[in-house]
């Protein structure tokens, strides 16, 4: 298979990152060690373990190609500073204190950062269930009702709950609350589709 150059550019008002990869074979690939990985750490009744590390991992532990892709960039400004606090089957309970890199013009937490945790955590708790799941799945969708802002400084609890896992389909709800008051700031809904990826 022939060796394919990727490369990306990303231009923000404090920082000009250029990422240039080679040796990405094909995604496929990719997502066959991956899915490899997974199955490996759910067969040794690692569930929980798996899923703390998706959302603590270092950089080092992220050495696959795909994760040098410009998402995973914007995962790692969203899931810095992150700790998970529960661990529970078909639940996840994560916290954060609100850093000044997610802040938007209006000095509370981004809008986007918000979609991001529901989206990442949402993911996570999937890891939690022993199901035949190889890998955390695709978005299908992703609904956020904001009700509140978070500012820098505060402490926000992040709580996701898997409502059900079935072969095809995954549906979990996220929370985002304050710590201190336990005032909801965004409800989301995230539904996933995940069923194994053809072998082709």
């Amino acid at each position: 298979m022939p060796i394919k150059t990727f490369r990306f550019s990303i231009c923000f008002d404090f920082v000009n990152i250029e990422l240039e990869r080679t040796q990405i074979r094909s995604r496929c690939g990719i997502w066959e060690m991956e899915a490899a990985a997974k199955r490996y750490l759910l067969e040794k009744g690692e569930a929980k373990a798996a899923a703390k590390r998706y959302l603590l991992e270092k950089g080092e532990a992220k050495a696959s190609a795909i994760d040098a892709l410009p998402s995973k960039l914007f995962e790692a400004l969203v899931t810095q500073g992150l700790h998970v606090d529960l661990i529970e089957t078909g639940r996840l309970v994560c916290s954060f204190t609100v850093p000044t890199r997610l802040l938007n013009d209006g000095n509370y937490l981004h809008n986007a950062a918000t979609v991001t945790l529901v989206d990442l955590v949402g993911s996570a708790v999937l890891y939690t269930i022993e199901a035949p799941h190889e890998f955390s799945g695709v978005s299908l969708e992703i609904n956020v009702s904001y009700m509140d802002a978070a500012y820098a400084g505060e402490e926000i609890e992040v709580e996701a709950k898997a409502l059900r896992v079935g072969k095809a389909i995954g549906v979990i709800s996220v929370e985002l609350r304050k710590k201190k008051t336990g005032k909801i700031l965004a409800q989301g809904r995230h539904t996933k589709y995940l069923a194994v990826s053809s072998k082709l």
